[in-house]
Protein backbone atom coordinates (compact mmCIF):
# COMPACT_ATOMS: atom_id res chain seq x y z
CA UNK A 1 0.00 0.00 0.00
CA UNK A 2 2.74 2.40 -0.79
CA UNK A 3 3.07 4.00 -3.82
CA UNK A 4 6.40 3.83 -6.14
CA UNK A 5 7.09 7.29 -6.14
CA UNK A 6 6.94 7.53 -2.24
CA UNK A 7 9.94 8.05 -0.45
CA UNK A 8 10.24 6.54 2.99
CA UNK A 9 12.87 6.04 5.26
CA UNK A 10 14.10 2.23 6.41
CA UNK A 11 13.88 3.27 9.74
CA UNK A 12 10.13 4.13 9.79
CA UNK A 13 7.19 1.65 11.67
CA UNK A 14 4.83 1.40 8.99
CA UNK A 15 1.50 -0.56 9.75
CA UNK A 16 0.79 -2.59 6.74
CA UNK A 17 -2.82 -1.34 6.71
CA UNK A 18 -1.61 2.06 6.36
CA UNK A 19 -1.66 3.72 2.75
CA UNK A 20 1.07 5.82 1.18
CA UNK A 21 -0.15 7.51 -1.86
CA UNK A 22 1.76 9.44 -4.48
CA UNK A 23 5.33 11.61 -3.64
CA UNK A 24 4.78 11.30 -0.20
CA UNK A 25 7.96 11.16 2.02
CA UNK A 26 8.44 9.82 5.69
CA UNK A 27 11.79 10.46 7.52
CA UNK A 28 13.06 7.68 10.17
CA UNK A 29 11.37 7.52 13.67
CA UNK A 30 7.97 7.38 12.45
CA UNK A 31 5.03 5.50 13.31
CA UNK A 32 2.14 5.14 11.27
CA UNK A 33 -0.73 3.08 12.27
CA UNK A 34 -3.26 0.91 11.06
CA UNK A 35 -5.61 2.72 8.45
CA UNK A 36 -4.00 5.84 8.52
CA UNK A 37 -3.77 7.09 4.93
CA UNK A 38 -1.58 9.99 3.11
CA UNK A 39 -3.08 11.07 0.00
CA UNK A 40 -0.44 12.40 -1.70
CA UNK A 41 2.98 14.84 -1.33
CA UNK A 42 2.35 14.86 2.69
CA UNK A 43 5.49 14.86 4.71
CA UNK A 44 6.54 13.32 8.05
CA UNK A 45 9.13 13.55 9.44
CA UNK A 46 10.11 12.26 13.69
CA UNK A 47 10.29 11.65 15.88
CA UNK A 48 6.66 10.87 15.48
CA UNK A 49 3.70 8.64 16.20
CA UNK A 50 0.57 8.52 14.66
CA UNK A 51 -2.23 6.65 15.45
CA UNK A 52 -4.76 4.41 13.36
CA UNK A 53 -7.29 6.28 10.82
CA UNK A 54 -5.73 9.10 10.73
CA UNK A 55 -6.21 11.12 6.88
CA UNK A 56 -3.86 13.26 5.63
CA UNK A 57 -4.60 15.52 2.09
CA UNK A 58 -2.28 16.93 -0.13
CA UNK A 59 0.57 19.31 1.09
CA UNK A 60 0.80 18.56 4.74
CA UNK A 61 3.93 18.60 6.57
CA UNK A 62 3.99 17.06 10.15
CA UNK A 63 6.59 16.39 13.09
CA UNK A 64 8.99 18.76 11.10
CA UNK A 65 11.42 20.70 13.73
CA UNK A 66 10.01 23.68 16.07
CA UNK A 67 10.20 26.97 14.90
CA UNK A 68 11.22 27.84 17.94
CA UNK A 69 14.46 29.69 17.46
CA UNK A 70 15.90 27.93 21.23
CA UNK A 71 15.88 24.92 19.44
CA UNK A 72 19.53 22.92 18.83
CA UNK A 73 18.39 20.07 17.55
CA UNK A 74 17.70 17.53 20.68
CA UNK A 75 15.30 14.72 20.25
CA UNK A 76 11.21 16.00 20.54
CA UNK A 77 8.69 14.50 19.93
CA UNK A 78 5.29 14.34 18.15
CA UNK A 79 2.01 12.24 19.06
CA UNK A 80 -1.61 12.29 16.78
CA UNK A 81 -4.11 10.22 18.34
CA UNK A 82 -7.18 8.09 15.74
CA UNK A 83 -9.15 9.35 13.62
CA UNK A 84 -8.01 12.55 12.53
CA UNK A 85 -8.35 14.50 9.59
CA UNK A 86 -5.75 17.16 8.42
CA UNK A 87 -6.48 18.72 5.20
CA UNK A 88 -4.11 20.32 2.56
CA UNK A 89 -1.35 21.86 3.89
CA UNK A 90 -1.64 21.85 7.56
CA UNK A 91 1.31 22.16 9.74
CA UNK A 92 2.34 20.47 13.05
CA UNK A 93 6.07 20.67 14.72
CA UNK A 94 7.26 18.64 17.23
CA UNK A 95 8.72 20.01 20.91
CA UNK A 96 11.22 22.36 21.57
CA UNK A 97 13.10 21.04 24.51
CA UNK A 98 14.60 17.81 24.79
CA UNK A 99 12.09 14.78 25.90
CA UNK A 100 8.94 16.81 25.05
CA UNK A 101 5.71 16.63 23.20
CA UNK A 102 3.47 18.28 20.83
CA UNK A 103 -0.36 16.23 21.56
CA UNK A 104 -2.78 15.84 19.01
CA UNK A 105 -6.07 13.65 20.22
CA UNK A 106 -8.32 11.78 18.50
CA UNK A 107 -11.29 12.44 16.31
CA UNK A 108 -10.40 16.13 15.29
CA UNK A 109 -10.63 18.02 11.84
CA UNK A 110 -7.70 20.33 11.14
CA UNK A 111 -9.22 22.76 8.04
CA UNK A 112 -6.69 23.68 5.25
CA UNK A 113 -3.90 25.39 6.37
CA UNK A 114 -4.48 24.91 9.98
CA UNK A 115 -0.61 25.34 12.32
CA UNK A 116 -0.38 23.53 15.31
CA UNK A 117 3.08 24.62 16.92
CA UNK A 118 5.30 23.08 19.48
CA UNK A 119 4.73 22.03 22.56
CA UNK A 120 0.72 22.68 22.35
CA UNK A 121 -1.63 19.89 23.44
CA UNK A 122 -4.85 19.54 21.47
CA UNK A 123 -7.76 17.57 23.00
CA UNK A 124 -10.38 15.09 21.44
CA UNK A 125 -12.88 16.06 18.53
CA UNK A 126 -12.06 19.74 17.90
CA UNK A 127 -12.37 21.77 14.53
CA UNK A 128 -9.94 23.83 13.21
CA UNK A 129 -11.32 25.98 10.65
CA UNK A 130 -9.22 27.26 7.60
CA UNK A 131 -6.15 29.14 8.77
CA UNK A 132 -6.88 28.59 12.69
CA UNK A 133 -3.51 29.27 13.92
CA UNK A 134 -1.53 28.16 17.24
CA UNK A 135 1.47 29.22 18.98
CA UNK A 136 3.26 27.46 20.66
CA UNK A 137 2.12 25.77 24.24
CA UNK A 138 -1.23 26.40 23.45
CA UNK A 139 -3.62 24.10 24.97
CA UNK A 140 -7.00 23.06 23.32
CA UNK A 141 -9.75 21.56 25.28
CA UNK A 142 -11.92 19.01 23.52
CA UNK A 143 -14.92 19.46 21.28
CA UNK A 144 -13.47 23.55 21.00
CA UNK A 145 -13.58 24.83 17.12
CA UNK A 146 -11.14 27.62 16.27
CA UNK A 147 -12.29 29.92 13.80
CA UNK A 148 -10.91 30.90 10.33
CA UNK A 149 -7.86 32.80 11.18
CA UNK A 150 -8.06 32.90 14.45
CA UNK A 151 -4.56 33.27 15.92
CA UNK A 152 -4.08 32.06 19.53
CA UNK A 153 -0.65 33.58 21.74
CA UNK A 154 1.77 31.57 22.97
CA UNK A 155 0.50 29.67 26.28
CA UNK A 156 -2.88 30.17 26.06
CA UNK A 157 -5.91 27.96 26.77
CA UNK A 158 -9.03 27.41 24.94
CA UNK A 159 -11.52 25.85 27.31
CA UNK A 160 -13.66 22.85 26.96
CA UNK A 161 -16.63 23.13 24.32
CA UNK A 162 -15.28 26.96 23.39
CA UNK A 163 -15.45 28.74 20.25
CA UNK A 164 -13.73 31.42 18.53
CA UNK A 165 -14.88 33.64 15.55
CA UNK A 166 -12.82 34.06 12.67
CA UNK A 167 -10.30 36.77 12.14
CA UNK A 168 -10.25 36.90 16.32
CA UNK A 169 -7.02 37.72 17.76
CA UNK A 170 -6.53 35.58 21.15
CA UNK A 171 -4.06 36.82 23.90
CA UNK A 172 -5.41 35.12 27.30
CA UNK A 173 -7.65 32.40 28.20
CA UNK A 174 -11.11 31.13 26.59
CA UNK A 175 -12.95 29.92 28.93
CA UNK A 176 -15.11 26.55 28.41
CA UNK A 177 -17.91 26.54 26.78
CA UNK A 178 -18.32 30.67 25.88
CA UNK A 179 -17.35 32.07 22.47
CA UNK A 180 -14.83 34.49 21.71
CA UNK A 181 -14.51 37.11 18.59
CA UNK A 182 -12.80 40.43 17.68
CA UNK A 183 -9.70 41.88 17.57
CA UNK A 184 -8.26 41.94 20.12
CA UNK A 185 -11.22 38.92 21.11
CA UNK A 186 -14.12 39.46 23.74
CA UNK A 187 -15.96 37.20 25.09
CA UNK A 188 -20.07 37.13 23.32
CA UNK A 189 -21.66 34.96 25.37
CA UNK A 190 -22.56 31.32 25.97
CA UNK A 191 -22.03 28.73 22.99
CA UNK A 192 -25.83 27.94 23.73
CA UNK A 193 -26.26 26.70 19.79
CA UNK A 194 -23.09 24.31 20.43
CA UNK A 195 -23.91 23.27 24.03
CA UNK A 196 -27.81 22.25 22.83
CA UNK A 197 -26.48 19.96 19.83
CA UNK A 198 -24.21 18.40 21.89
CA UNK A 199 -27.12 17.05 24.41
CA UNK A 200 -26.62 19.38 27.39
CA UNK A 201 -29.66 19.88 29.49
CA UNK A 202 -31.63 23.33 29.68
CA UNK A 203 -30.64 23.62 33.01
CA UNK A 204 -27.34 23.67 32.63
CA UNK A 205 -27.35 25.87 29.94
CA UNK A 206 -29.40 28.41 32.01
CA UNK A 207 -26.69 28.06 34.69
CA UNK A 208 -23.95 28.51 32.41
CA UNK A 209 -25.79 31.93 30.94
CA UNK A 210 -25.75 33.18 34.39
CA UNK A 211 -22.80 32.35 35.04
CA UNK A 212 -21.50 34.46 32.43
CA UNK A 213 -23.88 37.12 33.36
CA UNK A 214 -22.18 37.23 37.09
CA UNK A 215 -18.32 36.64 35.67
CA UNK A 216 -18.91 39.67 32.54
CA UNK A 217 -21.86 41.92 33.31
CA UNK A 218 -21.54 42.74 36.75
CA UNK A 219 -19.11 45.00 38.57
CA UNK A 220 -17.08 41.98 40.38
CA UNK A 221 -13.83 40.82 40.01
CA UNK A 222 -12.65 38.04 38.85
CA UNK A 223 -11.91 36.30 42.41
CA UNK A 224 -15.28 38.08 43.86
CA UNK A 225 -17.25 36.26 40.25
CA UNK A 226 -15.82 32.77 40.86
CA UNK A 227 -16.90 33.10 44.46
CA UNK A 228 -20.42 34.20 43.63
CA UNK A 229 -20.36 31.10 41.07
CA UNK A 230 -20.10 28.97 43.40
CA UNK A 231 -22.16 30.50 45.79
CA UNK A 232 -24.98 31.07 43.59
CA UNK A 233 -24.77 27.98 41.10
CA UNK A 234 -23.48 24.81 44.06
CA UNK A 235 -23.32 21.41 42.40
CA UNK A 236 -23.31 21.73 39.09
CA UNK A 237 -20.24 20.16 37.34
CA UNK A 238 -19.90 22.92 34.71
CA UNK A 239 -20.04 26.13 36.37
CA UNK A 240 -16.76 24.40 38.78
CA UNK A 241 -14.81 23.92 35.90
CA UNK A 242 -15.95 26.91 34.45
CA UNK A 243 -14.45 28.51 38.30
CA UNK A 244 -11.50 26.08 38.18
CA UNK A 245 -10.43 26.70 34.86
CA UNK A 246 -9.99 30.36 35.72
CA UNK A 247 -8.50 30.18 38.49
CA UNK A 248 -5.44 27.54 36.91
CA UNK A 249 -5.53 30.44 34.67
CA UNK A 250 -1.57 31.88 34.09
CA UNK A 251 -2.34 34.67 31.66
CA UNK A 252 -5.78 35.50 32.74
CA UNK A 253 -9.13 35.09 30.75
CA UNK A 254 -10.42 37.18 28.18
CA UNK A 255 -11.91 39.84 29.97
Amino acid sequence: MIHPTAIVDPAAEIHPGARIGPYCVIGPKVILGEDTELINHVTVMGPSKIGRGNLFYAGASIGQRTQDLKYAGEPTYLEIGDGNTFREFCTVNRGTLPGTKTIIGNGGNFLAYSHIAHDCIVGNEVIFSNNGTLAGHVTVGDHAVIGGLTAIHQFCRIGRRAITGGCSKIVQDVPPFFIADGNPAEIRGVNQVGLERAGFSSETIRALREAYRILYRGKLNVKQSVEAIRRELPGIPETEELCVFIETSQRGIIR
